[in-house]
């Protein structure tokens, strides 16, 4: 969802560097937030594995899967300088009970999210390896966009892209060197250019899924 309107009397702007939590699983629940700049992750602990949900850039919102819950059952991080704007729960209830359109916009947002989120647990239940990291680089590159050179504007580490594929980063580190080798994509560093889409999309689409 893009933030159509700022609840501007209400709203307090956040910075965040790079690596450091927005907010964290088990942190109270106080209100929700609106991306105004850089990236973010939104992840999740099971057992000593990180699960990273979904990616998150300028214009969207994190934190609402914490409404109606005390805690949140999720943390966020910033994959690079962030600002946010954050609402507090107060002010964001009073805005449901006064704004309709705005009320149907988040309901959308939570729909959205849901499928989303039914399509990846889909995903990772009958996509082999192959197919959820070609499908973790495409959900990248849309949400990041590219960069001048046609790299992924945000680098994001191989353990990462494990973690959001449902792999190990053995599994990730030996597909991108196979995939470089074949010219399918180029790295340097952490940046990575998809060079071939349809290969990508071909893996991805081997059990008839799609990227979410």
């Amino acid at each position: 969802m893009r933030k159509k309107q700022t609840i501007a009397a209400a709203e307090k702007i956040l910075h965040y560097k790079k690596g450091q939590d927005i907010f964290k699983e088990g942190d109270e629940v106080q209100g929700i937030y609106f991306i105004r700049e850089g990236a973010v992750k939104v992840h999740q602990t099971w057992g000593d594995n990180e699960f990273i949900l979904r990616f998150a850039v300028a214009g969207d919102v994190i934190g609402h899967r914490g409404q109606g819950l005390t805690v949140f059952p999720i943390s966020a991080t910033a994959l690079e300088s962030a600002s946010v704007s954050f609402v507090t729960n107060a002010a964001l209830e009073t805005r449901f009970l006064t704004d309709g359109p705005f009320l149907y916009t988040m309901m959308q947002l939570y729909a959205t999210e849901l499928q989303k989120a039914e399509r990846r647990m889909r995903d990772l239940a009958l996509m082999p390896v192959k197919g959820r990291v070609a499908g973790a680089l495409l959900t990248m590159r849309e949400v990041f966009g590219l960069d001048e050179q046609g790299y992924i504007r945000v680098p994001v580490t191989r353990l990462d892209i494990a973690c959001y594929a449902g792999t190990t980063y053995e599994a990730v580190f030996r597909l991108l060197t196979e995939w470089s080798r074949e010219g399918l994509v180029s790295t340097s560093g952490k940046s990575i250019k998809i060079n071939d889409d349809h290969d990508l999309q071909h893996f991805n689409r081997v059990t008839g899924c799609t990227p979410p």
